[in-house]
C-alpha cells in the first residue's frame, strides 16, 4: 500500500499526486498539517507523528508498505514511482 503525507495546495505534493494518477496507482492520503512548509499548523496529531517518525518534518512524504520504502522530496518520489509502478 502507498501512503502519501501531503498538504492541499502544495505544488510539490500536487506533482506526486499527478504522477500517481497518471500511473493509475491507488494510494491513501494523509493531511497532517496545513500548507506553509515546515511549521504549518498541525491538523492531525496522529498523522503528524507518523510523518515525523520518518525523520523529517517535510511533505510530501511517501510510504510504500509493500516495499518497506519511505521517501521525501517530490522528484525522488516521482522517480521511485516511475521505476516501481
Amino acid at each position: 500500500m502507498l501512503e502519501l503525507y501531503q498538504s492541499e495546495g502544495c505544488p510539490h505534493c500536487a506533482k506526486v499526486c499527478e504522477k500517481l494518477s497518471e500511473l493509475g496507482v491507488s494510494y491513501v492520503i494523509h493531511n497532517p498539517r496545513l500548507p506553509g512548509g515546515m511549521g504549518g499548523d498541525v491538523t492531525n496529531e496522529t498523522t503528524y507523528d507518523e510523518l515525523t517518525a520518518g525523520g523529517e518534518d517535510q511533505i510530501p512524504y511517501l510510504v510504500d508498505t509493500a516495499r518497506e520504502e519511505t521517501l521525501y522530496e517530490s522528484d525522488d518520489i516521482v522517480d521511485y514511482l516511475d521505476e516501481h509502478y
